[in-house]
């Protein structure tokens, strides 16, 4: 029995306690490391999620060229069509991952255990992220080199700055969006429908956004995608910077504010959903 009791002990010595700043970079690899390696896994998945969409990119691409439109509105939809993959992403992954999580019984988990819900979102924001490229990067290689998309970037590093902070905003977005889907409960789903094919409108997918005219597309701003993708074209494709929405300098403040809005508002969000949890004993609307 001695014996034992000394092996637990020295056992539980060797046990490093993580707190901090290193518990919370621990729990964001945790919860990101299942969708990375998952979805390489999965080959089927793969080949669906990065194969079938390239048929809706594909129909649009034919619609411009029968109505002889600009080639650079083909590289809008080829670029449109690779940031539906965060889009969705954000909406499926994202908002609705803690209502799906309670329904499977997970949820209860992320509550009790000692790491903090808000490093958990944000390992599910990367490890989302890194899946949803996959696909992204499918749809602009395959659709560039079929279709003869020319690219001539303005400034690589402003590109690059625009791509992550449009990640940073719309994952945050579905950072916030978790907690209000969870909150919903079963209207969770029905919202995530609600705003899937509107998205796709609004915020100029496969067209200029500054088409919808100026107060619609000042509207839709609010939706990270839309500067994001208004900005990445105006750089990607500089002769048609006249169909921006706003200069490219401006979207970037203006995407820095959003993706402290959206954080903040998660954190917040999260901290609320803690409240009642204490307070009713419930994470979800109440029963009726």
């Amino acid at each position: 029995m001695a014996a034992v009791e000394n092996n637990v002990i020295r056992s539980q010595e060797r046990v490093k306690k993580l707190q901090g700043v290193a518990l919370f970079w621990a729990v964001v690899w945790a919860r990101a490391y299942p969708r990375i390696i998952g979805a390489l896994r999965q080959k089927s998945w793969l080949f669906f999620e990065t194969v079938f969409p390239l048929l809706g990119v594909v129909g649009y691409i034919y619609v411009y060229r029968a109505v002889n439109a600009p080639q650079e509105y083909i590289g809008f939809v080829v670029l449109g069509g690779a940031m539906t993959a965060f889009w969705l992403n954000v909406l499926w992954s994202m908002a609705s991952q803690l209502y799906w999580d309670k329904e499977d019984g997970n949820l209860e988990i992320y509550v009790l255990c000692p790491a903090p819900m808000m490093a958990i979102l944000v390992g599910m924001a990367i490890g989302g992220m890194i899946m949803s490229a996959t696909r992204a990067v499918v749809i602009i290689v395959v659709c560039s080199l079929a279709f003869g998309v020319v690219y001539s970037v303005g400034s690589i590093p402003t590109l690059i700055a625009v791509f992550l902070l449009t990640m940073i905003a719309l994952y945050g977005m579905g950072m916030m969006f978790a907690s209000v889907f969870l909150a919903s409960g079963r209207e969770a789903w029905h919202i995530a429908n609600l705003l899937q094919e509107p998205i796709y409108l609004v915020s100029g997918f496969y067209f200029p956004v500054r088409a919808l005219g100026t107060f619609v597309a000042a509207a839709a701003s609010l939706v990270p995608l839309t500067m994001g993708m208004d900005g990445m074209r105006q750089l990607l494709f500089p002769s048609n910077q006249a169909t921006g929405l706003m200069p490219v300098e401006l979207e970037v403040v203006l995407l820095i504010l959003l993706s402290v809005l959206f954080i903040g508002g998660a954190y917040f969000a999260l901290r609320k959903l803690e409240q009642i949890g204490r307070r009713e004993g419930r994470l979800i609307e109440r029963r009726r």
